[in-house]
Formats: structure tokens, sequence, C-alpha cells
């Protein structure tokens, strides 16, 4: 589940080249196989299942042994997410691998992280195998800065001079294979970052060197942030606040890179520096 996300079509794609069969989950289901093209064919089934319905659920999950299972952050995360996994138990899935967050506890300041606990304890208590991945701050979503880059030169944070742990949606998608591939690494917790923590700042001059020209980072507060991404990059109440949450996190603990990508997948995560060159077009 999760089949068309940042982790799930990388997940897919990593599946089809080793030549592991699976299903692709989504409501859209032409759409998905349009996404996927030929490459996929004999090796991707894609039904339609949606998280709000436990038939198309329970007739998706059948004959199925294990569950991929990343959904979208939203404010139905947790119900939705309890609903697919009493599904797996129902229809006799006997692996079930989650994406989560590494502040995953009770009291996390972090408002998605406290639903990402609630959902792991549910998993814990459902009889099922689990694996569970806690990845950091997603490369992919540096992505959203471009435009201010590209028309301003310009990053906008509330992490004043604090580092934040990176990491490259296909290495955690990588990590999810081998952990479906190899049943000698099911069952454990993994907490998943890049080779360097980096704060905007850093990211900032990167950015200048990569492009020849100028780009500073902008601190702001973190109440200007939050108005500043409703307002003017148009995000959802929820979404904004959740981005200052995560920043803030990140100044009040600071965060350093572990080595389980290079442990799990023996070699190294992708860098900062090298996703930035390979999507420097979406800067300029």
């Amino acid at each position: 589940m999760g089949a068309s996300g940042t982790t799930g079509a990388a997940l897919l794609g990593t599946l089809v080249a080793s030549g592991v069969p699976s299903r692709a989950l989504t409501r859209n289901p032409d759409r998905l196989r349009a996404q996927l093209g030929a490459t996929a064919d004999g090796f991707v089934e894609v039904l339609r299942a949606d998280a709000a319905d436990m038939a198309s659920l329970r007739a998706a999950f059948t004959g199925a042994r294990q569950l991929f299972l990343a959904m979208a952050n939203s404010p139905d995360q947790v119900e939705l997410e309890i609903r697919v996994l009493d599904a797996a138990a129902e229809s006799g899935i006997e692996h079930v691998v989650k994406i989560s967050a590494p502040a995953a506890e009770a009291d996390s300041p972090v408002a998605i992280s406290r639903g990402h606990y609630t959902v792991e304890q549910h998993l814990r208590t459902s009889g099922l195998t689990h694996t569970v991945l806690r990845p950091y701050a997603f490369m992919q979503n540096l992505l959203h800065l471009a435009p201010g880059v590209a028309e301003q030169g310009v990053v906008l944070g509330a992490m004043d001079e604090a580092s934040c742990n990176w990491v490259d949606g296909r290495d955690v998608a990588d990590v999810a294979a081998a952990v479906l591939m190899h049943s000698d690494l099911a069952g454990g917790t993994y907490v998943l970052t890049g080779s360097e923590a980096l704060g905007y700042g850093e990211l900032a001059r990167i950015l200048t060197r990569l492009l020849g020209r100028p780009v500073r980072y902008v601190n702001l507060a973190p109440q200007q942030l939050r108005d500043n991404l409703i307002h003017h990059a148009h995000m959802p109440v929820w979404l904004a606040e959740h981005i200052v949450e995560i920043q803030q996190l990140a100044v009040a603990q600071p965060e350093s890179p572990t080595d389980t990508v290079a442990h799990l997948l023996g070699r190294e995560p992708r860098t900062l520096n090298a996703f930035l060159h390979e999507h420097l077009n979406r800067f300029c």
C-alpha cells in the first residue's frame, strides 16, 4: 500500500528489477498502470483498494504473504492504518513492513509521530510479524523548496543552525525490499538516515555552489513559517504545523546520522549533494 508514493514507487522498481512478484494497491488502478509502464508487466499486479473500505482490503490481501504499508500523512492516518492492519491480520498476511517516523513516541512534540506511535502499538498487539522503518526527512521533500530558490534565491525554514538527518526515499525503498526479500532481517525497528546531518544553512551553501549563484537561508520564527506555508504555499493547516513541529524538534533534539542503511544494504546511502545535483534543474 502506498504504491504511487515516494517510497512505494521506488520499492516497486526495486522489486521488478529483482524479479520479485508483487501486488500494487491503489484507488486509481488505471493511473498507476500508466505510471508503471510496460517494465512492470508480469511482475506487478495492480488492484484497486481503499483503506476506508474493509471489503476491498480483504479482497486485495487474499493470497498475499507480506504487506508493505506506507500511507501519506493525514489527519485520518491512524484510523486508516489500523483498519489496514486489522484487515491484514484477518486475511492471513504473515509479515508487515511499516513506514513510521523517527520520533514515534507517546509524548512526541510532533503530532504525526504520536500517531505513528499509536499505530506501532496496535501492530505490536496484532500478532503479525512486523518490521518498522523509521526514516528521517526525505530528500525528495526538499523539492518543495525549489520554487523559492529558483525565483528568489532563498531557502525558508525555522531550524536556525540546527542540523537535520536527510535520507533519500530510494534508500528507504531499498531497505524495505531487503527486509521483504530476506527473512533474517524481519522483525526489527530500523532508524534510517543518510550519511550526514546538514542544516538549511549548509543546504543553501551547497545550492550556491551547484547553481553558481547566491542562495541564502532565511530563518523565520516558527509562527512566521507556519503562516507562510499556509498563505503562500497554500498548505493545509495540519501539514504546515507538521513541518514546523519537525523543524523545531531538530532544534530541540540535535540529530546525527546512523549507519543502518549501510549495514543493511552493504553500501553507503545516497548523499544530499548527489541528490541536489540530480535534481538541479528544478532549482534553476
